[in-house]
């Protein structure tokens, strides 16, 4: 377990926080064996009827800490990154997403397993994946398109820039906007509402709604081969050393 990953049960609601605001909510391999374990956990039990993803601070998260990220896991097996999202793909109760700042990499591409998503005014959503030399993770090249249309997609994944909160309300990506300083007590309605509903009912809605699981992993595995062999690049190494070093990257 770690500190970065806060848990907080009430009114069978999980709330699980990136903590880690000095940081900009970056998420380590320890954060994401964490969130997966929490997932796994409260998503089998009855002490939980809906989770809250969010985070602290200004930030939703700004995506993985590249420096951890790159180092790997020690251990064998998938990594814990492979775990988190194979437990928010999967997870059978409703996952709310109140994104209070800006939501970067894999931050932006969660948002396609979460069922309902809600974002403060000042929030962004970005993923770039090709700035980093990277692809995109999380199967989000199958949903981000599915989800607001090829060219929009395109865009954001090409080009790397952030869609700001409200182009995310036009295109669909959440589902409403609200001031800063509302996102968190508005969300709380919302979760509550939603842990107090019938809970066979909602289960079956979202399995229905999400009907698509096996087609979403195998397009999840694919991603990853490219992901990790990306990671292993050159164009990956340049893109880091350009970023620490504030100076642009030049590719081969």
């Amino acid at each position: 377990m770690t500190d970065h990953i806060r848990i907080a049960t009430q009114d069978r609601v999980t709330t699980l926080t990136f903590a880690r605001p000095e940081k900009k909510n970056a998420i380590t391999q320890t954060m994401y064996a964490a969130m997966a374990a929490a997932i796994t956990e409260y998503g089998e039990s009855g002490g939980a009827r809906a989770f809250v993803i969010t985070g602290e601070g200004d930030y939703f998260t700004s995506g993985n800490d590249l420096q951890d990220f790159a180092m790997g896991s020690a251990d064998d097996g998938p990594p814990p990154v492979a775990d988190f999202l194979a437990a928010i793909s999967t997870c059978p109760k409703p996952i709310i997403a109140a994104v209070n700042g800006p939501a970067i990499g894999v931050g932006l591409t969660m948002l396609l397993h979460c069922d309902l998503v809600y974002a403060a005014e000042g929030a962004t959503m970005s993923a770039p994946f090709v700035k980093l030399g990277l692809v995109p993770e999380a199967s989000s090249s199958m949903l981000l398109p599915a989800a607001v249309g090829m060219a929009v997609a395109n865009d954001v994944f090409m080009t790397g820039r952030a869609l700001t909160a409200m182009e995310a309300l036009d295109f669909g990506l959440v589902a409403r906007v609200f001031a800063a300083d509302a996102l968190a007590d508005e969300v709380a309605q919302i979760a509550l509402h939603v842990a107090n509903s019938a809970p066979t009912a909602m289960k079956l809605s979202k399995s229905l709604i999400r009907n698509q699981r096996e087609a979403v992993a195998e397009h999840m595995m694919a991603e990853s081969k490219l992901f990790a062999q990306q990671l292993a690049s050159p164009d990956f190494a340049e893109s880091v050393a350009a970023m620490m070093q504030k100076r642009p990257a030049v590719y081969k």
